[in-house]
């Protein structure tokens, strides 16, 4: 997994201590910020902790596949579990239909196993005389793993999320289906934004903000472009002040390029997924893995709140896994070691007795 390079401002918000600590789901950050779990551990290391508090994540849609359901899934179900008001909105029919379809955090014996098969993958990748070192930082990162354990939790898709976490008062689901305009949903995120106050740090609550596909075809929104970039503006101003994370996803091949582009400039943290084609040999033969792969993830821009000093990627484009078909996991692509002779990679390119070609290093 990249690792990101934060430098620390030497202009920052004196900000006293809070007790956003003792509050499960929220993490400190330099320069006064607090992070809320995106639900996907890897993303939460990508972005340099999670999305900050009161910042708007936008996420471009494949039109091809809905992969931006996996991370707005784990987003809403991460939140759910720790107790956090949720609103949802969806051009569904029936959008509380969907909160059954959210994955389940998994169990204690489940985390252990997906921690002991990541290792010996990691043990097969990194050559020998670099496994000394892995392993004297392996300790640092366990426990680093387990003092945010409240944080954030991997998420099995295969299981559903139990019922008692979404049939309370704490969810609130907005249909925008035949919506004639947006002043609806905007009259809910005002209400649901006004519960959470940021009052000098203090933290009582959070809550999170859930909208799919908002220029949907179904929904009556497509022509409306100026107004629902007003919206985009407002919800954003409103979330400066709360203590609170919204998401929004859009297929962006809906819209035209010059608002495609405003609605990116819009956001906070702006990502975007791409479906894998089905059987490209090229790009097989180019990709470690690339056999387990679903799809792709983009970095295009990382939130930068209280600070005016850029994040550095090591990476910027990442794959989308699924763990032994349960877990979500995001690694940098790597490239397969190709033999320029004959494609194969180095480990059956040439060899000693075995090989079937004669070479300089048979014998």
């Amino acid at each position: 997994m990249a690792a990101t390079k934060t430098r620390i401002s030497s202009f920052s918000r004196n900000i006293p201590a809070v007790s956003a600590l003792q509050l499960p789901g929220i993490k400190c950050g330099p320069n006064g910020t607090f992070f809320v779990s995106s639900g996907i551990p890897d993303l939460d290391k990508i972005l340099g902790g999670g999305f900050p508090l009161g910042s708007l994540v936008m996420i471009m849609e494949d039109a091809e596949a809905p992969h931006h359901m996996l991370l707005l899934r784990n987003f809403m179900s991460q939140g759910l579990v720790q107790n956090q008001p949720l609103l949802y909105a969806s051009p569904a029919t029936d959008p509380r239909g969907f909160l059954g379809t959210l994955p389940c955090p998994s169990s204690s014996k489940d985390d252990k196993s997906r921690k002991h098969d990541t290792e010996q993958e990691k043990g097969l990748r990194i050559a020998w005389q670099y496994k000394k070192y892995f392993s004297e930082n392996q300790q640092n990162i366990d426990d680093h793993k387990d003092s945010n354990q409240e944080f954030c939790n991997d998420f099995d898709l295969r299981k559903p999320l139990e019922k008692h976490f979404y049939s309370g008062q704490r969810v609130d689901c907005v249909s925008i289906k035949d919506s004639p305009n947006l002043a609806t949903l905007h009259d809910r995120c005002a209400t649901f934004l006004a519960q959470f106050p940021r009052n000098d740090g203090s933290f009582s609550c959070m809550g999170r903000i859930a909208i799919q596909s908002l220029c949907a075809p179904q929904c009556e929104l497509s022509k409306m472009d100026w107004e629902m970039l007003s919206f985009i503006r407002s919800l954003k101003s409103m979330l400066r002040s709360a203590n609170a994370v919204a998401i929004i996803t859009f297929p962006s091949s809906l819209l035209s390029p010059s608002f495609c582009k405003r609605w990116q400039h819009m956001a906070d943290v702006l990502l975007s997924v791409k479906a894998i084609p089905d059987e490209d040999k090229e790009l097989g033969k180019l990709l470690t893995g690339y056999q387990d792969m679903v799809g792709f993830l983009n970095v295009h821009k990382i939130a930068r709140i209280n600070t005016q000093v850029p994040m550095i990627l090591e990476a910027t484009t990442f794959s989308i896994k699924l763990h032994k078909r349960r877990f979500l996991v995001l690694e940098c692509l790597n490239q397969a070691p190709i033999d320029g002779s004959s494609g194969t990679s180095y480990g059956t390119s040439g060899g000693c007795s075995g090989s079937s070609r004669s070479g300089a290093l048979d014998f």
